[in-house]
This record gives structure tokens, sequence and C-alpha cells, in this order.
């Protein structure tokens, strides 16, 4: 099997110091593939070095909208500077969030605005965050579409049919983590049953999220998507193994890359 987990925080202090063992777990699992995802500058930055020493891994940067307000006045150029390092696939995670009051709202705004220009400007997809903020999200990436293409991924998605259906009409996959597979997610897990068959990821959002039965465990980790992968197969009627195929090669097709030698 072949999976491709594509959000993974593998620089928080939960799995920092355990990445030997990590990647291993997640490799024999069948997750051949891990995007290491930044939210800060510093988070960033180490997610690059994350991805020098593995071969399995590649890099996003960018700043997390909760995490807008604590940004220096360098922060920015900081993320932009990585672009165009060889293991950087992707600019983000970005995005809005209404439920936590971390970050003025105007200024998640702005770090989003300038996140999905860089994309535009790079052909780097981006990756989005969304909290309570549907209509926010859509009308920010209705109004990037009119400048140009998008690329990007709905990170965890847990809007509706009618969300994902146009977010894919705008150009973007559709990613699910282990929420899918909780009990109560039976709508989620109808939404998924509709996505586009070239639109379908698959993610962890290590250390987060763990899907069930593991529901509760902390940390989540890589090796653990087999679960949601199991819970989508089941979802779509397809194979596990047919799971693996199509959404490893969607990451492959959206993120441009393949397995490092």
């Amino acid at each position: 099997m072949n999976f491709f987990d594509t959000h993974a925080h593998l620089d928080d202090e939960q799995l920092v110091d355990d990445l030997e063992e990590v990647v291993t777990r997640a490799s024999n699992a069948g997750v051949k593939h891990i995007l290491a995802v930044g939210t800060t500058a510093d988070s960033s930055e180490k997610t690059v070095e994350i991805a020098g020493r593995f071969p399995e891994v590649h890099a996003a940067v960018g700043l997390q909208p909760n995490y807008c307000s604590e940004a220096g006045p360098d922060d920015w150029d900081r993320v932009r500077g990585l672009v165009g390092h060889s293991e950087v696939i992707a600019l983000g995670e970005t995005g809005l969030d209404r439920y936590w009051d971390f970050t003025p709202f105007f200024l998640q705004q702005d770090y989003f605005d300038r996140h999905l220009r860089l994309s535009q400007q790079t052909d780097l997809p981006f990756i989005v965050h969304m909290r309570d903020c549907v209509e926010d999200i859509l009308v920010m990436l209705r109004e990037a579409r009119v400048r140009s293409p998008l690329r990007g991924i709905m990170h965890s998605f847990t809007g509706t049919a009618e969300m994902a259906a146009e977010c894919v009409e705008l150009g973007l996959h559709i990613s699910f983590a282990g929420m899918v597979t909780f009990k109560k997610s039976a709508d989620l897990r109808h939404t998924a049953a509709g996505i586009p068959t070239d639109r379908l990821l698959i993610e962890t959002d290590s250390p987060y999220l763990s899907p069930h039965p593991h529901r509760g465990q902390k940390p989540n980790e890589p090796a653990l998507m087999i679960h949601t992968a199991e819970c989508l197969a089941e979802t779509r009627g397809v194979t596990l193994e047919e799971m693996g195929r199509l959404t490893t090669l969607n990451a492959h097709r959206l993120l441009r890359t393949e397995p490092k030698s």
C-alpha cells in the first residue's frame, strides 16, 4: 500500500523528538509520503530542515491564522525566503478562524490574501485552515479566482457537501482527517462520498485529531492515517489499496512531486 499524508505538523513538540520512529512507523503502515506543514516562520524553517532529513517528507511554509498576531515584522519575508527551496512544495497553512480569538480578523484576512497571491505568483498550492468562517473563506477564494486559477487544499475538511462542491469548482482539492471516522460524523462521510475522485486527499493533521479507534490518543501520527483511509474506502465503496492509489496520485499531481530517492 502507498499513502500520502498531506498534512502533518512534524515540528510539533509532541512529535519532533521522536521523528525517526514516527517516520518509520508511518512507512511500515504504508504512509510513504508526508507533507510537513508550518504554522509560523520558525515552524516553517523547521519543516524545511525536517524535510531535508527524511526522503519521505516534504515541506509547506506559511503563517497559520491563529499565529499571525505573533508574527514579527520580518516573519513574512522569512516565509517568502523559503519559497524556491527544493523541499518546499506548498504554502500554508493559511486561512481564517472565527472560533479562536487569537488574531484580529482583518489581520487574518491580510495574511490569507498574502498566501493566495504568493500561490498565484509561484504556482505553489496553498493549504486552507477554516473554522467557523465558511462564507468569509469563500468570499476571498472567489475574489482570488478572478485574478487567476487557484491550486490548493481545503485541509481537514468539515464543511457541507455544497461548500465542498463550490471549492472543487474553484479549483481546490478536499482533504479529510480523523474527524471523518467519528461516530457523529455521518454527514461528513456523506460529503466525502461525493467528492470527485480526482480531488480527494487524506491527512492526519498530526499530532491532532486522532482517528477512531484511537480518538483521544495523543499524539496522533502519520501511521494512524490508515484508519481514516479505511473509513473513506468503505464510505466510497472501494478497496483500501485503491483508496491509497488514487489519493496518492492526486497528491503527487497537485504537489508536483514524486517520491524522493
